[in-house]
């Protein structure tokens, strides 16, 4: 059982899950008398969003690991799960099992709001997860940029299905700005994981040059992609800064929690990858940016304090 968890990612499917009920939870339905915020979801249909959206997610985790055998086993060969723990035909059982699942349970929810058209959501995700991990992510940055968007799009989901449907020309102003809230945490989802993706890249050197992958640390050498990836690294570090001293300069808790958990996490990140060369100090860069991912998701709970 503990390897199958580990096949799914079961940390990054919590985190997934985390980002969608708080959004549900801490950013929408506390508003709903003192904003006039309407949603369309009831908890049932929460839970079947929240559901499809990790059996969907853990189905392309274990095509991505079917797919990375190889190139796994010389990264990291005390990860590897597929034909070590799991066969492979097991592994690919479970794939076409999650992904009949996650799409059966995303009909049944767009049939449930009325909108049978968003059903087709679930379809492409599933489509460019599979994709992903056959064919793009060997293709440079467009794999990475790929992913980095169907992280984002998790958060946006919640938006699609809760806020979308209940648009009317006398509430449209309002629910507008909370679909803009949310795309501003599905903007820095994707900015933050495509910056892991770049440091793991820096990390994963070894194995995918075998493998036929076209990395950026493979194409320009990996002390130049890593100054490159720092320039990178900046962009989310300085547009949280602008962020909180253009939105939140007035709440002094907020400004605290952005500071300590968020932005100097960020920055701390920045000086490690200017000088990281090796294999150790990218796992570690990396594993800062999950916490940064975090933090940035649970300063959703804030929002009683900023919009109060």
């Amino acid at each position: 059982m503990t390897h199958f968890f580990k096949l799914i990612r079961w940390q990054n499917l919590l985190l997934i899950a985390l980002a969608q009920v708080l959004i549900k939870y801490a950013l929408l339905d506390p508003f709903k008398e003192t904003y006039g915020v309407e949603t369309a979801l009831t908890p049932i249909g929460m839970v079947v969003l929240v559901l499809a959206t990790l059996c969907i997610a853990a189905a392309g985790y274990i095509i991505n690991d079917i797919q990375d055998v190889e190139a796994d086993l010389i990264n990291k060969p005390e990860k590897v799960v597929i034909d070590k723990h799991i066969s492979e035909k097991n592994a690919t059982n479970l794939f076409i099992v999650f992904n009949v699942i996650g799409v059966a349970l995303g009909y049944y929810l767009a049939y449930s709001i009325n909108q049978t058209g968003f059903f087709a959501l679930f379809v492409i995700i599933s489509g460019l997860l599979y994709l992903y991990s056959t064919f793009l992510k060997q293709l440079l940055i467009i794999g990475n940029v790929v992913i980095s968007i169907l992280v984002g799009f998790s958060l946006i989901m919640v938006a699609l299905f809760d806020l979308l449907p209940m648009i009317t020309d006398t509430n449209r102003e309002i629910q507008v700005f909370f679909l803009e809230l949310i795309l501003d945490y599905a903007i820095f989802a994707f900015m933050i994981n495509l910056l892991r993706e770049f440091v793991k890249s820096l990390e994963d050197i070894e194995g995918d040059h075998k493998v036929g992958v076209q990395s950026l640390p493979i194409v320009l050498g990996r002390e130049r992609a890593t100054k490159l990836i720092f320039l990178l690294s900046l962009i989310p570090t300085l547009l949280v800064i602008f962020y909180v001293s253009s939105y939140l300069f007035k709440q002094t808790l907020v400004v605290g929690y952005f500071l300590a958990l968020i932005v100097a996490p960020l920055i701390y990140a920045n000086i490690k990858l200017f000088s990281a060369d090796s294999k150790t100090e990218y796992k570690h860069i990396s594993s800062v940016l999950k916490v940064v991912m975090l933090t940035g998701i649970l300063s959703l709970l804030l929002y009683n304090l900023i919009l109060n």
